[in-house]
């Protein structure tokens, strides 16, 4: 990556989407930091999200990837398509891909520097595919990563940590200031790694169970677990459990991934 996304930017008469959320990396010791982040062996196919002006796409490339990308944007999609021609290039928004169609099979890796407006949501996509992908190697703001990595008992664990910690581990494998990007976002920004669990821990639960349970437990910080899950469940029921389960007086915050399980598993009926 020899040029500065400004200087790409101005070839092609345009600056950056806001609309699209479009931050591009600039510095090569933070690109190559990410690509080794996925752990990728020469000839593996690897899904890239937002590749943009390809700074990312490129380095991956360098790695031996096979690399499959991901974009919305028309005027990014046709320059990489110039640029990199070996790139396979998928037009339209990764939250209406069909990952059976373009992620086949089992076992791949996924690298994005994601927009931070859709991130969340694409997150939670990736997970529903379960074992589809078995590393996914994510750019967030910084103050989302932390909540999707935080551990019980810390201010920002909370129902996205417990949701997305219940489908696989999750680590921060990289901290960025904003003058890694072009335009520099108002936020810092941090690159999380996500190695999916062969089997999600949802306590015997489905899915939607599973979220049901967590969701009404965080739905009011403020109050003990037993008072916000009463507001989703039969009160008695939820007194009962929660004494036997994870100890009467306890707020949401507090509670392990094997409590919540627990809750789960008492509260709704097996999936």
């Amino acid at each position: 990556m020899s040029r500065h996304p400004a200087a790409l930017l101005a070839e092609l008469g345009r600056g950056a989407s806001r609309s699209l959320g479009q931050n591009f990396l600039v510095g090569e010791g933070a690109v190559r930091a990410i690509v080794g982040l996925t752990g990728l062996q020469p000839g593996e196919r690897v899904i890239e999200i937002g590749p943009g002006l390809g700074a990312l796409t490129a380095a991956l490339l360098e790695a031996g990837a096979r690399v499959c990308a991901i974009e919305k944007d028309d005027t990014l999609a046709e320059r990489l398509a110039e640029a990199l021609p070996e790139v396979e290039l998928v037009r339209g928004d990764a939250l209406g891909v069909d990952w059976s169609q373009t992620a086949p099979g089992e076992g791949q890796l996924v690298c994005a520097n994601l927009p931070y407006n859709v991130a969340t949501p694409i997150l939670a996509a990736l997970l529903d595919e379960g074992a589809r992908f078995r590393r996914l190697v994510l750019m967030f703001q910084r103050e989302v990563a932390e909540r999707i990595v935080a551990g019980p008992g810390s201010k920002t664990f909370g129902a996205l940590s417990v949701l997305t910690q219940a489908r696989a581990e999750a680590w921060i494998g990289l901290r960025l200031k904003p003058g890694a990007f072009h335009p520099p976002p108002r936020v810092h920004s941090a690159v999380v790694v996500l190695a999916p669990r062969a089997a999600p821990r949802f306590g015997g639960v489905g899915a939607e169970a599973f979220a049901r349970v967590v969701r009404a437990g965080f739905s009011q910080r403020r109050k003990t677990l037993e008072n916000a899950l009463s507001s989703a469940y039969d009160k008695a029921r939820v007194r009962e459990v929660v004494a036997e389960g994870v100890g009467a007086g306890r707020r949401a915050e507090t509670l392990s991934l094997d409590e919540w399980e627990r809750l789960a598993a008492a509260l709704e009926p097996p999936g």
